[in-house]
């Protein structure tokens, strides 16, 4: 069967949510019984997201191959239950240093090598390649930016390309109709000039979903009909909601699904699964208990904003172990560098049924997280571990049970006398080289559970496989001294080298882990490191 392609482009503005339409719609088809798989496209410089801050450009999404990508990978796995590869995330680097070392290889036969058509050519050998891989019937391709940025040119001539050689590829388009405060009416000129723009390269949309936030009404439908040449009933309204898992349901709603499938002649049949997944959200909103998660970071401050992207995996995951519990999250930033600059505001931790600190890289805010796990160590209050927060409740545990003094990562302090946490061989090298790129324990990787104890009972089982993303592990010189004191680890690699998770077993829940168990988590399948948190956090809440 030839492979279908939808094709998502953005307009008007970044941060329209084209990551949420695409999967959506990746969600309403795979409803359909097809096999689906998502692209992204980014049109960085950069390889990989792997090297970027993530206040610069939101969380960096792992692979369970390895691969250090755009969070939007995580709304598709989200929202499809699939897990999608390193190579369903295409960059313009990528792109671009393929073809500079195919021509260094005489792979072009000695020809002049152009930006048009060999960069083009690379991208659809890059989309093609990922369809055959993963056997789809529908390819999905969201290209990043906005149409009318000079870096996303050549993905939409890539694009243009292929509908020009005959694939079957549709256009979806994904616009934002503001409502100026100063007028209270619904515009769509911004929407019109960014379907001009993608009318000079050669494309005209098939489908419009209009961003916005209120719902759009037929007088705007009609107007954008006219003036963008796109039947009435083929403009979705998008308008925001409460909760980004309702968007499958308000596009099934609109006949989203079957109007694609009858573009591409195929047959919309009626299922269980549409129906399951609007019964879940709409149980959602029913639920009244509260439970308020504390995620005690430092990658929330950009300029004057506050970026939640930075932890969206941890987000939702926390979302996802609430509403398996039936109850809703209510998720507070905290700045661990707050408890640097004053460390009596700790005890305003007492407020939270549950805190997580999440994975995070260098010294800074540092001490102020682990002022905060001791705190919620020493008050019993449940607590989850996530890579990073696992070392540093180590070093916590060290320099406070143990009586390590100043015990540190040589990560924040190479010349600390208790190395608790450190560098594992293989990657000595690699950082004396500036290796940084891609070069960490990335992917997925199995550990041994122990019996009986608390991290064994949530998973259910002896052997799990977790995703990674770190270079620094626990220090096994230190393991006896940590475990004589009460701390248990309990799993490990399977080779016994590496410390995976920890646990104490006198604590009302107080677990790390090396892994980012966010990764793995889904709207109804919640990961079970959350479930226990959320569980815990419901046995010591007072209602």
């Amino acid at each position: 069967m030839k492979t279908k392609y939808i094709v998502v482009t953005g307009g008007v503005l970044s941060g329209l949510g084209k990551g949420i339409v695409t999967a959506s719609i990746g969600n309403i088809l795979k409803s359909q019984g097809f096999n689906v798989t998502p692209i992204k496209i980014d049109p960085y410089i950069n390889i990989d997201a792997g090297t970027m801050r993530p206040t610069e450009h939101g969380e960096v999404w792992v692979t369970h191959d390895g691969g250090e990508t755009d969070m939007d990978l995580g709304n598709y796995e989200r929202f499809m239950d699939i897990e999608v590869g390193k190579d369903n995330s295409i960059t313009t680097g990528q792109v671009y240093l393929t073809v500079i070392q195919k021509e260094r290889n005489l792979e072009y036969g000695g020809g002049n090598v152009e930006v048009i058509p060999h960069i083009p050519e690379e991208v659809i050998r890059r989309i093609k390649t990922v369809s055959k891989k993963d056997k789809a019937e529908f390819v999905l391709i969201e290209i990043g930016g906005t149409v009318g940025d000079y870096q996303s040119v050549l993905f939409l001539e890539a694009a243009k390309q292929m509908r020009l050689k005959g694939e079957e590829v549709l256009f979806v388009h994904v616009v934002y109709l503001p409502i100026p405060s100063n007028l209270g009416e619904m515009k769509t000129k911004p929407a019109q000039h960014s379907v001009r723009e993608l009318n000079t390269v050669g494309i005209q949309p098939d489908f419009i979903v209009a961003r916005s936030s209120k719902p759009m009404d037929d007088i705007r439908r009609k107007k954008l009909s006219v003036f963008c040449n796109v039947k009435e009933n083929e403009i979705m309204s998008s308008p925001d909601i409460d909760n980004i898992y309702g968007v499958p349901s308000f596009f099934e709603e609109q006949g989203f699904a079957e109007m694609i499938l009858k573009k591409f002649n195929k047959k919309y049949k009626k299922n269980k699964v549409v129906k399951d997944w609007k019964k879940f959200i709409d149980d959602i909103k029913n639920y009244k208990k509260i439970v308020k998660v504390g995620i005690v970071g430092k990658y929330f401050d950009t300029g004057n904003f506050a970026l939640k992207d930075s932890y969206a995996s941890v987000i939702e995951s926390i979302k996802h172990a609430c509403w398996n519990n039936k109850v809703k999250p209510e998720i507070c930033w905290i700045d661990s560098k707050d408890f640097e600059k004053n460390p009596k505001k700790v005890s305003e931790l007492k407020n939270y049924d549950a805190i997580i600190v999440p994975g995070g890289f260098g010294s800074s805010g540092v001490e102020g997280k682990i002022n905060a796990i001791k705190y919620v160590r020493e008050n019993n209050i449940p607590y989850l571990g996530l890579c990073y927060g696992m070392q540093l409740a180590i070093i916590e545990y060290a320099r406070n049970v143990c009586k390590l003094e100043n015990a540190n990562s040589s990560e924040i302090n190479p010349k600390t006398k208790y190395k608790v946490v450190h560098f594992i061989e293989e990657q000595k090298e690699k950082i004396k080289k500036q290796d940084y790129g891609g070069t960490m324990r990335l992917g997925s990787y199995e550990a041994k559970l122990i019996k009986g104890t608390k991290v064994w009972r949530l998973y259910k089982k002896d052997i799990v496989s977790e995703r990674h993303r770190h270079r620094y592990e626990i220090n096994p010189e230190y393991i006896n001294i940590l475990q004589k004191k009460g701390l248990i680890f309990s799993g490990m690699s399977k080779d016994n080298r590496l410390m995976e998770f920890m646990e104490l077993p006198k604590h009302a829940f107080f677990v790390g882990t090396q892994a980012h168990p966010e990764f793995k988590s889904r709207p109804m399948k919640p990961a079970p490191l959350f479930d226990g948190l959320i569980k815990a956090a419901l046995k010591r809440k007072i209602y």
